[in-house]
């Protein structure tokens, strides 16, 4: 068997319905539309992590964040992640264990070119992606968004900047297919990891011009987007010192989106028109949920809403992790399928592996299970229960805890208080109704195997911290 290329797009902080053929109404994703016509669309696939660093080292360690040991977005500039809240954070790795044999390496040693173009942000020098099987490094650094925004000049680390005013997510892709139009023999693994759409939201100004126009004939722009958190469904919520957007129609993400699709339209026309689109294994998705929660900081904002599902990036919800995720893979997926079998970040590594026709590598994978059934359309798939483990406080208002989910049901464990919330995702996909007093049995057992995971991977958990002192709002502490 010929080895496929693979082209993995991982995407910063896309929602799980910021696509329309995901339910967007608003933005404009003709080109990944296209893809999930060709290939495979999961409804219920999922992040590692809420946030981004501990699902970038889950996507390439085929671990879970809490067993690699990276369980928050890492910090370069050492100005974040104080003890804060009536608990006290646990301490996380700044960097990718050098030991980790990332999914990466192991595709090198099977013949493989292997390409890192775009974001990284699991540590610094000593930690970057040529550290870890990437034959080639553009753009992926320490930092975790672009510090000087998406125009030119960026003045990313080990990244020449381009022409001034050149936008990040045109560069990157124009580099991306440089790449691809290479003439080897070889098979690539091409890990196309954009910065967008993370803050700064920025956009080309064409294409802001063309979603004022469209808010505008949609009535949009006479909408208020944001409630706060009398809106919210659940007492957690309510009592959040934040800002939700319940629509999405910020003019400047839309077109930051058009762009986005664009851009993988180009690359995905780049494979068409060098004859590797058939023998080319593409993946789509997102490192977490959309940012639809703000104002917990100064200066924070939520550019997009992910309703149906509960809040966003930075939350135990569905929305903090439920991703879009796309397979095409010419002959081997059908067009037009959908997979509504719960997959999650482990899950790739030896999915690729398998996909490449080389040894899996349990020992290194080990949260991980490989769904290439999945693709085959074996309707009997079942990866077993997906655990989340996230002892912080979300930037976006979140709070420390750890959640399972097993079938349709989602238990989610909040560490201030031990509380448990309990939801039938297959008729509340919002998680409106906590059915833990109602449903007390399904509550204990999938608590008992949510707690015996955590002992097995020894997960850390957040102490009290004897410094709160109760205050109306978090920020005061």
């Amino acid at each position: 068997m010929n080895k496929p290329n693979i082209l993995f797009i991982l995407i910063d902080d896309l929602g799980w319905r910021d696509l329309t053929c995901y339910g967007s109404t608003f933005y404009e994703t003709p080109n990944l539309d296209r893809l999930a016509a060709e290939g495979m669309r999961f409804t219920d696939a999922y992040a590692s992590c809420p946030v981004c660093s501990p699902t970038r080292a889950s996507l390439l360690t085929g671990k879970y964040p809490a067993t690699v040991g990276i369980t928050d977005w890492i910090d370069w500039t050492g100005q974040w992640h104080p003890q804060r809240g009536r608990l006290i954070e646990v301490p996380y790795l700044k960097g990718l264990p050098c030991s980790e044999v990332t999914v990466a390496q192991a595709l090198r040693e099977g013949g493989y070119r292997t390409w890192h173009v775009g974001k990284w942000h699991l540590g610094g020098p000593g930690h970057y992606p040529t550290d870890y099987g990437f034959e080639v490094n553009v753009g992926g650094c320490e930092w975790g968004m672009p510090q000087k925004g998406y125009f030119s000049p960026w003045s990313i680390p080990g990244m020449a900047d381009a022409a001034p005013g050149t936008y990040l997510t045109d560069h990157l892709t124009d580099t991306a297919i440089d790449l691809i139009r290479q003439s080897d023999e070889r098979p690539f693994f091409l890990h196309l990891s954009h910065y967008a759409v993370h803050t700064p939201i920025q956009a080309p100004p064409e294409l802001v011009k063309k979603y004022e126009a469209k808010a505008k004939r949609l009535g949009l722009e006479r909408i208020d987007p944001l409630r706060d958190g009398e809106t919210f469904h659940t007492e957690r919520m309510r009592d959040a010192v934040v800002k939700h957007r319940m629509l999405q129609s910020d003019l400047t993400y839309a077109a930051m989106m058009e762009n986005l699709d664009t851009n993988i339209g180009r690359v995905l026309e780049a494979l068409e028109d060098t004859g590797q689109a058939a023998n080319t294994l593409v993946i789509f998705t997102s490192d977490n949920g959309g940012l639809a929660t703000g104002g917990y900081w100064e200066g924070e904002s939520a550019p997009t809403c992910n309703l149906p599902l509960q809040a966003g990036k930075g939350w135990m919800y569905d929305g903090g992790t439920r991703e879009p995720y796309l397979v095409r893979w010419p002959g081997r997926v059908s067009p037009d399928s959908v997979c509504r079998t719960p997959i999650t970040s482990p899950d790739l590594y030896p999915t690729l592996l398998e996909a490449a026709g080389l040894p899996l590598r349990p020992e290194q994978h080990v949260d991980g299970v490989s769904f290439l059934p999945a693709l085959g359309g074996a309707a009997d798939f079942n990866r077993g229960p997906l655990f989340w483990h996230y002892p912080h406080y979300g930037n976006q208002g979140g709070t420390p805890g750890c959640s399972i989910r097993e079938g349709d049901w989602k238990l989610i464990e909040f560490f201030e208080d031990g509380s448990l919330e309990l939801y039938d995702l297959s008729g509340d996909l919002g998680e409106t109704r906590n059915l833990a007093a109602e449903q007390p049995e399904i509550a204990g057992r999938l608590h008992a195997r949510l707690v015996a995971w955590r002992q097995r991977v020894e997960a850390k958990i957040p102490q009290p911290n004897p410094e709160w002192k109760e205050s109306p709002s978090i920020l005061e502490n």
